[in-house]
């Protein structure tokens, strides 16, 4: 072989080799084409998602719930947002500009920190340090960085300290505590979609919760290989919408007063629970609403998920009265002045023929008394003639049905009973009429007294005054006046205001409502007590306070404004503890709504002190303004009176005037109504005994004698019989 020749046969590459080559190259220069076009699949993912997902992170953005107002805008229930402290610790964080951004001196931010937390420096650099030891990234400081609010949190931010950073969470907080809280309800977190949402549980929180919740937004944002925020990196933020606010007809002034009443009453009574609703006589709209034992939803710390407003439904007792004798009325058969003998009334079973006999409230009756009468008594067998006499069982039954009893309202909250007022036998028809074998909810009287107030036309109750759109501040709902039906003629409703005004204000000694009346008010009325029925065993519980007692009422008389429900159940004894419970709440609301009687034409005079004046000149200085006087003893000046000074009195009313030779002897009462005798005789420090109604007839000791023991005072009707 020659030198410098190339034997090239060695190199020689046949076809198939650079054909297999070609191809090869082919599909790799495909498969780089496929990887940089195409969004293909890496497990569980695509590539696109993977490389976003691995350097990019997308959080929910939750909504701010909804706000709970009363109608005057104070707030019921909000969010409030707390903080939580984070320290890091990891040598490799730093910020935007590459500066550390790490807790370096644990000694000094230890200190710095314990005196804004008011706790212990060495508890917070014993967490410090170990989290240093451990290599751990960031640590929080446990309960004493938990919680903290927007003040405390600026706070901290002023010191600049290096390495510190706050989440935040939120809470929902009831600012009044335990406050209609029933009617709000609460919340508590519950995960949907994957979220952590604040969901109503009961109340107005639950029946408006998709209102109130409002929708998520999101946030992407580029993340360091740790998996933390970049600081100064790309971001795209989608809002989230906040909940819509609500505000309650509620009036917080007049709920505090309802509230501070029910739980006086309450505890006083030791009963088992109290209860008082207030609504706008002229429009539904519900002003207090109050029951205890409560609790407050801060704490979520009651004892029964039933609110007894609308979620108990409970034998009513002699409020139902007032709906019997309107049946009978409108019917148009009613005849008020005609006579039946209260005391018992004996009905033979459609069963079995066996007898069943039912009996007024005091056993042995009244005697001969009128249907108008027997209303001031809450005379039961003045209803069960009723229902014989001027309307039938049917009737009965109709009536309650088209007065909204037996089914529900439609008041806003969940869970509300409709109550049965179902019965077959003309006994149970009988008691139905004084509200015995029937149950109904405190918000049914609510509406059915709705139609005293507006001339027979039936209101629905509602709570929530409008829906306001958070953001854009747009009214979305507004409510208002809903008129049900109209179920009594306005000749009928005027009746029913008289019987009510004679339960209150009539003269009558045993009237049921007697308890309630108070000087310059017009409250008409009807009271209750219910035989409660123990399913256990079958029958009707027979102790001495084992009755719900309630009162259903309305004021001023002529053009209410103000409708009562109130009931208490099992106090510890017979005391009528509802009667200063409803007293208090009208004073005050009448104060704070500075409602007067359009109907009282009356002048009114405020009583100044008559102390040591001379007796004719205050005489004839009150009975020129038309004010009755009655004079204990014959002397020239005037040692005491009453009323007491700055009383409010009004014409016709009666100003007692002792003088300085008061002898101890008895003055002559024939004449006077039991409230006025009463008066006379508590003024004289005179011990009494009163008998029968109406004005007094009879002394037992008599005009002019000395005073040395207890009188007896005999009083008759002035109603006219048959």
């Amino acid at each position: 072989m020659k030198k410098g020749r190339i034997n090239n046969s060695r190199f020689k590459v046949g076809k198939p080799v650079i054909i297999v080559t070609f191809f090869l190259f082919v599909i790799l220069i495909a498969r780089l084409c496929y990887l940089c076009l195409f969004d293909y699949k890496v497990g569980n993912s695509t590539i696109t998602a993977f490389i976003r997902n691995r350097n990019t992170k997308e959080e929910v953005i939750m909504p701010k719930r909804g706000t709970i107002y009363d109608q005057n805008g104070n707030i019921l229930a909000n969010d409030v947002i707390s903080y939580t402290i984070i320290v890091y610790l990891s040598e490799n964080r730093v910020d935007a500009d590459g500066n550390k951004n790490y807790v370096e001196d644990i000694d000094m931010t230890s200190e710095k920190l314990a005196s804004v937390l008011g706790v212990n420096k060495d508890a917070i650099k014993e967490i410090l340090e170990k989290g240093k030891a451990n290599n751990k990234y960031q640590v929080e400081l446990g309960t004493m960085g938990k919680g903290i609010t927007e003040l405390v949190k600026e706070e901290i931010e002023e010191l600049n300290l290096q390495g510190i950073d706050f989440t935040e969470e939120v809470k929902r907080y009831y600012p009044n505590g335990d406050f209609a809280s029933y009617l709000l309800g609460y919340t508590v977190f519950k995960e949907e979609d994957g979220n952590n949402w604040l969901t109503g549980e009961m109340g107005i929180e639950e029946y408006y919760n998709d209102e109130l919740k409002g929708d998520t937004g999101f946030v992407t944002y580029e993340r360091d290989k740790y998996g933390y925020k970049i600081a100064n990196g790309r971001e795209y933020v989608e809002p989230s919408d906040d909940g819509n606010d609500i505000y309650l007809t509620i009036d917080n002034n007049i709920e505090l007063f309802v509230e501070t009443a029910v739980k006086n009453a309450f505890e006083q009574s030791e009963a088992e629970w109290a209860l008082m609703v207030v609504a706008d006589a002229k429009t539904g709209a519900i002003l207090g609403y109050s029951s205890s034992p409560s609790f407050d939803p801060n704490l979520r710390n009651m004892t029964s998920y039933l609110d007894p407003i609308t979620s108990l439904a409970y034998e009513p007792g002699s409020t139902m009265k007032i709906f019997s004798y309107m049946c009978a009325i409108d019917s148009g058969n009613y005849d008020g002045s005609a006579t039946y003998e209260s005391g018992t009334k004996t009905y033979t079973s459609e069963v079995d023929s066996s007898t069943v006999t039912i009996s007024d409230w005091n056993k042995e009756g009244w005697g001969t008394i009128n249907y108008d009468l027997g209303f001031a008594l809450s005379s039961n067998i003045a209803v069960a003639n009723i229902v014989e006499t001027f309307i039938t069982k049917d009737d009965l039954k109709a009536c309650y049905t088209k007065y909204g009893f037996g089914v529900k309202t439609g008041f806003t909250l969940k869970r509300e009973d409709a109550g049965s007022i179902d019965y077959k036998y003309q006994i149970e028809a009988a008691t139905a009429g004084y509200g015995q074998g029937i149950t109904t909810t405190p918000i049914q009287h609510i509406q059915a007294l709705t139609a005293i107030a507006n001339n027979g036309v039936m209101l629905k109750p509602y709570v929530v005054d409008r829906i306001v759109d958070n953001d854009s501040n747009k009214t979305l709902y507004t409510g208002k006046r809903e008129e049900v039906a109209t179920i009594a003629s306005e000749s009928t409703i005027e009746k029913l205001k008289e019987l009510m005004t004679n339960v209150i204000n009539g003269d009558n000694t045993n009237s049921t409502g007697y308890a309630y009346y108070m000087d310059g008010y017009t409250l008409i009325g009807k009271t209750g007590t219910a035989q409660i029925y123990d399913y256990s065993k079958g029958n009707y519980m027979t102790g001495d306070s084992d009755y719900i007692y309630s009162f259903s009422g309305l004021f001023p008389k002529e053009e209410p404004e103000i409708i009562i429900y109130a009931a208490i159940r099992r106090p510890k004894d017979t005391i009528n503890y509802l009667a200063p419970m409803v007293k208090e709440v009208e004073k005050n609301i009448t104060k704070y709504l500075n409602i007067e009687d359009s109907s009282n034409d009356k002048m009114e005079y405020k009583v100044e002190s008559f102390y040591n004046r001379s007796t004719n000149d205050i005489k004839k200085y009150l009975e020129n303004m038309n004010i009755e006087v009655l004079l204990i003893g014959n002397g020239n000046k005037i040692v005491d009176q009453y009323p007491s000074m700055n009383t409010t009195i009004y014409e016709d009313d009666l100003v007692i005037l002792k003088t300085n030779d008061f002898d101890n002897k008895m003055i002559d009462l024939t004449g006077y109504s039991h409230k006025e005798v009463v008066n006379i005789l508590k003024f004289m420090n005179v011990s009494y005994l009163i008998e029968g109604t109406g004005y007094v007839y009879e002394q037992s000791i008599l005009p002019n004698v000395n005073i040395d023991d207890k009188i007896t005072v005999k009083l008759k009707e002035k109603y006219k019989e048959g």
